[in-house]
């Protein structure tokens, strides 16, 4: 009796690879946030960056990105000391494709100043997509951008690094900055005794002329690729913010010395450093003694770009998750067709769906801001909070996406594993959850007006929706009480929410209203999926997360 064969390398009931999609027009939550905060004109463009960046080609470079880690070349081949990182060539393109696009520089005019109109929400679009392919090169793509508002306070040192800055070219060849056709930027803030209470550091600059020398350590410096970096140190009238370049003026290696690079949990792709300076060349940028006020223009918008990815990475998990319950069966139904799957998956879209109304209305305030007053305290108060919310969201959004996957999410080949690794960075960068917390106390209390108009606006543009009343008289009672800080991280989710709902409700009213039911009117359940939405409007949302 002869066996039958048995053929196991037949593949069925699996999901098709989710790319060779136009991540703008498939995205119709993204295009309407859009559209609502000022963007229409840049739908085409966009659409044009989504198909690119959604292609097969591009996913293969991010996987392959972070497969080939970073490796640090101390020395070359005759002992003299180089401090190169060494990439993948696949690191080297999505750069590319980055820098091409302006991501890195595309809010700023060529004489380093706000572009103005809705260059940051379109700008946004473009970093919330490109963070769902890959999002550590987008690390120093974002301290680049934001490196320009703390150049912003040294005119000279901004003349003269803005012709380089603004290029839409990359260009990863280890020399002088200013022979480069574009360059990137990084940071150093972080020291060994803490990262939080950056006045703690020990990093000491002395006056050379009409430089300083830097010497000390850093326990954390990011993107030690780049062609120059902002570094905070101790003057003699305090803590002081500088610029320091790779290479001194001379054309000689500076001396920047790189001891390792960080192992780090997800963000593989991109290199983090521990270094010492040791009498390294650098150049004070803004008033000596005024560092924090300097750089921190710059962290405005690092958390800004934090807020963003993890937007993106939430999107990203949700449209594989879609993907594969329409392709999958089980128990003769499509995964996307059951009940309990289509309860998870509506809540999920749903809570992105917020999440990039919210980002966007966010990226609007900062395009404002330079000549709306009201905007610009919405933009002080609200990028701590939104930043709390949203980065503290991935982590558990993109498990439960892996779950939808069963297996084949935890598994390296696929790209959800590589998001869930790399989602909590966005929320420990920058300020943790409680240093957010502490800075929304802190924009209450220095402008307690402003932050208080802000409140009522939201207030106007939530009027109607579910519970919207009452969690604006809870977040203003919660910042009163004597023990707020013991609060805050409540009042500030809550305060996140209520912007959420009112972003969304900007957008799409109906889901707004959604929104509001299940998570301002009711505390949302602690798993997606545990809320009572009606068939309609789980298939409303479905349909509308993705085509």
């Amino acid at each position: 009796m002869t066996q039958a064969p048995f053929a196991t390398h037949d593949v069925f009931n699996q999901s098709s690879p989710f790319w060779d999609v136009d991540l703008f027009t498939a995205d119709a939550p993204l295009a309407a946030a859009v559209v609502a905060n000022g963007g229409a004109r840049a739908t085409a463009e966009l659409s044009d960056f989504g198909k690119h960046w959604g292609s097969a080609v591009m996913a293969e470079r991010g996987r392959v990105a972070n497969e080939n880690t970073p490796k640090l070349r101390t020395f070359d081949a005759r002992g003299n000391r180089r401090d190169e990182v060494e990439f993948h060539p696949a690191y080297h393109e999505l750069m590319a494709h980055s820098a091409h696009a302006g991501v890195h520089n595309s809010t700023w005019t060529a004489d380093g100043k706000p572009a103005g109109g809705a260059t940051e929400v379109v700008r946004a679009a473009r970093f919330y997509i490109a963070s769902q392919v890959e999002t550590g090169h987008l690390c120093p793509i974002t301290m680049t951008r934001a490196s320009v508002a703390a150049l912003a306070s040294q005119p000279d040192i901004l003349a003269k690094t803005m012709p380089v800055i603004a290029t839409r070219a990359y260009d990863p060849s280890f020399a002088p900055w200013w022979t480069k056709r574009g360059m990137t930027l990084g940071m150093g803030m972080t020291e060994k005794q803490g990262g939080t209470d950056v006045r703690a550091n020990m990093t000491r600059a002395e006056r050379d002329g009409d430089a300083w020398r830097i010497t000390g350590h850093k326990w954390f410096m990011s993107a030690p690729m780049c062609d120059a970096f902002l570094v905070l140190a101790q003057a003699e009238q305090g803590l002081s913010c500088f610029f320091m370049p790779r290479f001194a003026p001379d054309g000689t290696v500076n001396a920047i010395h790189f001891q390792r690079l960080k192992d780090k949990l997800g963000n593989r792709s991109n290199a983090s450093s521990e270094v010492e300076f040791h009498d390294a060349y650098a150049e004070l940028i803004g008033e000596e003694g005024k560092g924090i006020r300097t750089i921190i223009q710059m962290v405005q918008l690092t958390r800004q770009d934090c807020a963003i990815a993890s937007a993106g990475l939430m999107r990203s998990g949700l449209a594989h998750a879609l993907n594969h319950a329409r392709h999958r069966s089980v128990f003769q139904k499509h995964l996307a067709d059951q009940p309990l799957m289509q309860a998870v998956l509506s809540d999920m879209a749903l809570h992105v769906e917020a999440s990039i109304a919210l980002v966007m209305r966010l990226c609007r305030a900062f395009d404002r801001a330079p000549t709306d007053a009201g905007e610009a305290a919405y933009m002080r108060l609200l990028t701590p909070a939104i930043k709390y919310w949203t980065c503290k969201s991935a982590p558990g959004f993109l498990y439960e996406a892996m779950e939808c996957l069963g297996g084949n999410g935890y598994v390296e080949e696929g790209i959800l594993a590589r998001h869930y690794r790399e989602s909590p960075v966005n929320a420990i960068w920058e300020g943790s959850g409680n240093v957010m917390c502490l800075d929304v106390l802190r924009a209450l209390g220095r402008e307690a007006d402003a932050a208080l108009a802000v409140l009522r606006a939201l207030a106007e543009e939530t009027r109607g929706l579910p519970g919207a009343a009452e969690a604006v008289t809870s977040i203003g009672q919660s910042f009163r009480r004597p023990d707020s800080e013991r609060i805050a991280r409540l009042a500030v989710e809550k305060l996140a929410l209520l912007a959420a709902a009112a972003a969304l409700n900007q957008v799409s009213p109906g889901n707004a209203e959604l929104f509001a039911a299940t998570r301002l009117a009711e505390r949302h359940a602690g798993m997606y999926g545990a809320v009572d939405l009606s068939d309609a409007d789980q298939r409303a949302l479905l349909a509308r997360a993705l085509p």
